[in-house]
């Protein structure tokens, strides 16, 4: 009877932290440049929370700092700033005429640090699909702990 409300107790636990993690939250570690000075302003990286709702409700906007799936390399993951949505025109270049209408279903993604950052100046519209959440809270380190802008 003992090891019965053990098991069960041990299956809900894992159930909803399975759940929060697939459905409502992630935990992050950010390493890298592209966004400084926003994160990793400190060498080790950070680590920070990741909210997958705003994403799945399509409530994502410009001034986001996103989680993607690289358009380059879909085994790994980069850290972006959603600069413009879909319909919006982006300047691509010094010339007048250098603009980009963002497509219906993307994005233009940017980092913090456009001197060492790939972004959406190298690889173009990003299709929102491949959003897998939104950066909201710096959990470490411990001296910037706080929401995120």
């Amino acid at each position: 009877m003992q090891f019965h409300r053990i098991a069960i107790g041990i299956v809900t636990g894992a159930s909803i932290i399975h759940c929060v993690g697939e459905y409502v939250a992630d935990l992050t570690w950010l390493t890298g440049p592209s966004m400084l000075p926003t994160l990793n302003s400190q060498s080790s990286g950070d680590v920070v929370i990741t909210e997958l709702v705003t994403r799945k409700l399509h409530l994502l906007k410009r001034g986001d700092i996103t989680i993607v799936r690289s358009p380059e390399d879909p085994t790994s993951s980069c850290c972006k700033r959603i600069a413009a949505m879909a319909g919006d025109l982006v300047s691509t270049g010094p010339d007048e005429d250098d603009y980009i209408k963002v497509p219906k279903g993307h994005v233009w993604l940017l980092g913090d640090n456009p001197d060492d950052s790939r972004d959406s100046r190298d690889y173009g519209p990003v299709p929102y699909g491949l959003i897998t959440g939104r950066v909201c809270f710096k959990v470490w380190p411990l001296s910037e702990f706080g929401r995120i802008e």
